[in-house]
């Protein structure tokens, strides 16, 4: 007797294979999504240690080291060192956003909204990738290295966002303070993100330039731009300020009220941090510090935004149950 062919089922991907298999705990896809967050902080902290050590062009092309070695060689000393270890952070950092796309994969019911986040997260990495090696080819031209901060900026961005979602349900945002509170909390957005690309205009002029040899510099005088940028320091200041206060007055949230305070602190130790360097002649360490704190800023400031506003959890209908009876919001 005839046997009809096997029934063959559909192809999966290796994603969906994973999260047929697995499906990770609320905890875990916290980690996931914080594992990205801490890489990103950490690759512009030692970005900036290969621009601070002169070993921006350690590695003298790209992808490769040298035009004949993928790796550091022993003639190009501690600063190919230090450039190539940069760059094998990078395949750290792939991996924890890696991790991050997986655990949201296998997360259930499926959140796609927070899958997008993630895969946004693996595409900035990978156009980062390519403007570092632009801007080796440039020769640490400064316009080039200051987009390449400012992306990777753009990636802590997404990952906070990503992680502070992770906590979240997926229904629509719900405000949580006045109005007024919320445009407060887009004018500190907004004027931190100024802040953070005039520093590149104060980084981008000044001596730091990434290397020994004769880098060109931004146009314009360094003491200039560092004081454009300490008046938008002192703005956002001001701003987070404010913000502590009308929290307080409209008697919003604890955890509202606690991420003000948070950036406050922030803010203010960037300030003085950020005058120590001026007045000291901008010493490698305290400018790689301020870096770190800028990182530190930024997510104070989007954990702010975020948490002016709820996502309630919507649930899913399950079999026996209908879509009517369920409490969604």
């Amino acid at each position: 007797m005839h046997k009809p062919p096997p029934t063959i089922g559909p192809v999966q991907t290796p994603l969906a294979y994973i999260a047929q298999r697995w499906t990770p705990s609320p905890r875990i896809l916290r980690r996931a999504a914080l594992s990205a967050v801490l890489m990103s902080v950490l690759i512009i902290v030692t970005g900036g240690a290969v621009r601070l050590t002169g070993s921006g062009l350690g590695c003298d092309t790209w992808p490769k080291c040298t035009d004949d070695s993928l790796f550091a060689t022993p003639e190009q000393g501690l600063h190919g060192a230090i450039e190539f270890g940069n760059r094998m952070l990078t395949y750290v950092l792939s991996a924890a956003v890696g991790w991050a796309i997986i655990a949201v994969r296998a997360t259930k019911p499926r959140r796609r909204g927070l899958g997008r986040l993630t895969w946004l997260q693996f595409w900035i990495v990978c156009a980062n990738a390519v403007i570092g090696g632009i801007t080796v080819w440039a020769g640490l031209n400064p316009w080039s290295v200051a987009g390449h901060f400012l992306l990777a900026t753009g990636l802590l961005t997404v990952a906070t966002v990503t992680w502070v979602r992770t906590g979240e349900g997926d229904g629509a945002p719900r405000p949580r303070v006045p109005r007024p509170v919320r445009r407060l909390s887009w004018a500190i957005v907004g004027v931190t993100a100024l802040l953070i690309v005039l520093g590149t205009s104060v980084t981008g002029s000044g001596k730091h330039a990434g290397d020994s040899s004769d880098v060109a510099r931004m146009p314009w005088d360094w003491t200039a731009a560092a004081h454009i940028h300490a008046i938008a320091a002192w703005v956002v200041c001001a701003l987070a300020v404010a913000m502590w206060l009308v929290l307080r007055v409209v008697d919003a949230p604890d955890d509202t009220r606690a991420r003000a305070r948070d950036l406050l602190l922030v803010v203010l130790a960037q300030g003085v941090i950020g005058y120590v360097q001026y007045f000291t002649h901008v010493p490698e360490i305290l400018v790689g510090v301020h870096m770190f704190g800028s990182a530190l800023m930024w997510i104070a400031v989007v954990r702010l935004a975020l948490s002016l506003r709820e996502r309630p959890v919507v649930e899913v209908p399950s079999p026996g149950r209908p879509a009517d009876a369920l409490s969604a919001v």
